[in-house]
């Protein structure tokens, strides 16, 4: 047996696909010639540490930063050329809860922003504000938990092709983060889009996911789809003194008495 999780997915149209996309920060490279394959209609869930470059790809696919070598293409377009255009086709859920019209009321806010997207869906801004329980008052004086809920608003009200959710749910309560995944599974139902999610609770949305990819140091480590990832990685409990098989071993944890192997592969071919 070979330890070799894939890291390359093949797909027709894609939504997302970047070639060898670098991007430096002085001596820090942030992203490492990455190769993301993200296919049209997917949920597509992206995990990794802190400061692995997950924040860094959504913004370059946004033309909020641009890329130091490699290519992107995004909804068939060229970020470099078309970034307004893409912009405005997507639904957009920063990293950061103040990084909003923090001088504008909530009302007011949104008025805004919805002329930025000829496709703004007013019933439907309407119908997100009910469910989300926002309540009006100047953006900077509501908590992150209320800003947030704006902010989803803001990315969801046009329905666009492409959702950018950048750890949508940081700052929710738990009934906040139960009422977003019932309104996101809803909106992937009713408005054929990509979704692209960065976060570090994947237990909150792994249900809807359909593909996974891993960075760590700015290294894209593995994409895959879920039915592959779930078939073929598995935790194991041993009690024996026996090592792990290298070749296949993830990661490994526990103590001499019981230990618990990630492996790799097929179960059957593992447990013997």
């Amino acid at each position: 047996m070979k330890f070799a999780i894939p890291d390359t997915l093949s797909a027709g149209t894609c939504a997302v696909r970047t070639s060898n996309l670098t991007k430096e920060f002085g001596k820090h490279s942030a992203l490492d010639a990455v190769n993301f394959t993200i296919p049209d209609g997917s949920f597509y869930v992206l995990v990794g540490p802190n400061g692995a470059g997950k924040t860094t790809f959504l913004k370059l696919l946004m033309e909020l930063i641009r890329p130091t070598y490699g290519a992107i293409d995004v909804l068939g377009m060229n970020p470099l050329d078309a970034g307004a255009a893409i912009r405005a086709h997507v639904g957009y859920i920063p990293e950061r809860s103040d990084d909003v019209y923090s001088w504008k009321k909530v009302s007011s806010a949104l008025a805004f922003h919805a002329r930025y997207f000829p496709a703004w869906d007013g019933a439907y801004a309407a119908e997100l504000c009910d469910r989300l329980s926002l309540k009006e008052g100047k953006l900077s004086r509501l908590s992150k938990g209320e800003v947030r809920r704006v902010q989803i608003v803001m990315a969801l009200a046009h329905r666009p092709p492409l959702l950018l959710l950048d750890e949508p749910t940081d700052g929710l309560d738990p009934v906040g983060r139960e009422i977003f995944r019932g309104i996101l599974a809803e909106h992937i139902a009713t408005s054929p889009t990509t979704v692209l999610v960065s976060t570090h609770l994947v237990f909150e949305i792994e249900t809807l996911a359909d593909h996974f990819a891993v960075l760590r140091a700015g290294r894209l480590l593995t994409q895959l789809r879920t039915a592959e990832l779930q078939h073929q990685l598995k935790r194991y409990v041993v009690t024996s003194a026996a090592a792990p098989p290298a070749d296949v071993t993830v990661m490994t944890n526990g103590s001499d008495r019981e230990k618990a192997w990630t492996l790799w592969g097929d179960e059957t071919e593992l447990r013997e």
